[in-house]
């Protein structure tokens, strides 16, 4: 107990020191509104790819759905905030989304889970998020097809910043648990999970849910800092794209996550002075980079602080 208290009040330092930094390097103007939003975009994806990795690179699970549950949360604050365009508004919206995309994962989970796995799960998961985009694309309340425009921004970067570490802190301290314990082993080996007596269809679906609701949370950030928001930003290249963050850092590594969400929104900013060659440049950056480095950029290696300190205390006593 004392060493997870120690371990999220490291972070937190960490995390307010952070916000200190970013927040005096836009009042000097290092950064501008162009790496402001940059950032949104970056912290956004982080969201999205940190809960997609629990269900992949945590419990072993493939699922392409996360765009259908990024657009429940993202339609929850559009309908929602555009009737109470302050604060609180956002705050009901977020929790609505959030709760929705649960209840419609532990449906969806509780119905394919038992029965799929692999590339089965991962059509049954696709299906699922394209079902859920039909229905808002068929729908009045969501604006149909044409989507909806003039949402409130009541969201800025410090939203999605606290969002972004809080989501972290959640997901890393249920990893270190014993059920994160109970996941990964689900992952190693289903069947000897079983024979231990771990329940593994209660906890694939439970990662499925935590991921789903992360997705929610990542979808209502999306839909108030942009303002505008249509069923085709919600497609399967979207799940596609926050697949790629997850895989390019490394299945099973949330420090990997981060860093694939970093160097992908980086490089898709520089690359938009390319004009037309922009995707053609970043799918060769992509392809070159798992060509060297299949297992993605860390591999399923996490950074700590406790880590940091053995690696420093041996270069001293060295």
């Amino acid at each position: 107990m004392k060493a997870n208290l120690k371990y999220i009040l490291s972070w937190l330092v960490i995390m307010v020191a952070g916000f200190y930094l970013i927040n005096a390097l836009i009042m000097v103007g290092v950064i501008d509104d162009f790496i402001e939003n940059m950032l949104v975009t970056i912290g956004i994806n982080i969201i999205l790819a940190t809960g997609l990795n629990l269900i992949i690179g945590f419990s072993g699970q493939f699922s392409l759905g996360h765009a259908g549950f990024m657009a429940i949360g993202a339609y929850a604050t559009a309908i929602i905030t555009q009737h109470v365009s302050i604060e609180l508004g956002f705050i009901v919206s977020l929790l609505v989304g959030m709760a929705l995309a649960a209840l419609i994962a532990l449906v969806v989970g509780t119905a394919t889970f038992t029965r799929l796995k692999g590339d089965y799960l991962a059509i049954a998961t696709l299906g699922a998020a394209e079902i859920i985009r039909n229905i808002i694309n068929n729908l009045k309340i969501t604006g149909g097809s044409a989507g909806m425009f003039n949402i409130p921004q009541l969201c800025s970067w410090p939203t999605v910043y606290i969002l972004v570490c809080l989501t972290t802190l959640v997901l890393m301290n249920f990893i270190r648990s014993k059920n994160g314990r109970a996941i990964k082993a689900v992952r190693e080996d289903e069947i000897a999970a079983e024979a231990m007596g771990i329940n593994t269809t209660k906890w694939k679906v439970a990662a499925f849910v935590i991921g789903a609701t992360t997705a929610a949370i990542a979808g209502s950030l999306h839909a108030s800092y942009i303002q505008t928001i249509s069923p085709s930003n919600f497609g399967i290249m979207e799940s596609i794209s926050i697949l790629v963050i997850v895989v390019l850092g490394g299945v099973g590594s949330m420090t990997g996550t981060f860093l694939a969400a970093i160097v992908l929104g980086v490089l898709d900013t520089v690359l938009q002075n390319f004009g037309a060659l922009r995707m053609v440049i970043y799918a060769i950056a992509l392809i070159l980079i798992m060509i060297f480095k299949p297992s993605g950029l860390l591999g399923n290696w996490e950074f700590s602080l406790k880590n940091l300190g053995k690696h420093f205390g041996k270069k001293e006593r060295g």
